[in-house]
C-alpha cells in the first residue's frame, strides 16, 4: 500500500512539473520563411522585443543594406533593416504566452497588434492580427540550435 502511494504522489508531481513547464522566450529565432533570424530579449521594462539580426539576403539589387521603403513614416524609410525592432511590448501573461505586443512588418510596412505562444521550447506560433485576434496569421519561428564545432 506504501508503495502505491509513494509511486500515486510521484507521478502526481511529474505530471504537474511538465505541464507547468516554463519556456525562454529569449534567443534568436528563425522566422517562418528561415530568411532572417530576429533575437528576443527581455527589456528592463520587462517586456519583450525582437531585432533582426541575420537576414538571407541583406543587400538590395544594387548592393546596398536593404531598408525600410514601405515604413508610413517617410523619416523611417532610410533606416536599415538589420537591427531593426520588428516586435516590441511583448508581456508574459500566464502558460507560455506573451500579450500586448506589436509587429512591424518591413516586407509590408505595417504594424500589428500580437500574441505569442510557444508550444515547445523550440516553436513559437507569433499571431499578428488587425481588431481582434480572429482577423489575423499565424507564423511559425523555429529557435537558432547552437551548433558544437
Amino acid at each position: 500500500m506504501t508503495k502505491q502511494l509513494s509511486l500515486l504522489i510521484l507521478s502526481f508531481f511529474f505530471t504537474i512539473f511538465t505541464y507547468s513547464q516554463s519556456y525562454t522566450l529569449e534567443g534568436e529565432w528563425y522566422n517562418e520563411e528561415k530568411d532572417a533570424i530576429i533575437t528576443i530579449k527581455k527589456k528592463k521594462n520587462k517586456t519583450y522585443s525582437g531585432y533582426i539580426t541575420w537576414m538571407k539576403f541583406p543587400k538590395d539589387e544594387n548592393g546596398n543594406p536593404k531598408t525600410d521603403p514601405l515604413n508610413p513614416y517617410e523619416t523611417l524609410r532610410n533606416r536599415e533593416r538589420m537591427g531593426m525592432e520588428i516586435m516590441y511590448n511583448f508581456e508574459y501573461d500566464k502558460d507560455n504566452q506573451w500579450d500586448e505586443g506589436r509587429i512591424y512588418d518591413p516586407k509590408s510596412g505595417n504594424t500589428y497588434k500580437g500574441t505569442i505562444t510557444m508550444n515547445s521550447r523550440n516553436r513559437l506560433d507569433l499571431r499578428g492580427y488587425v481588431g481582434i485576434s480572429w482577423f489575423g496569421r499565424t507564423s511559425y519561428w523555429t529557435r537558432k540550435i547552437k551548433e558544437n564545432i
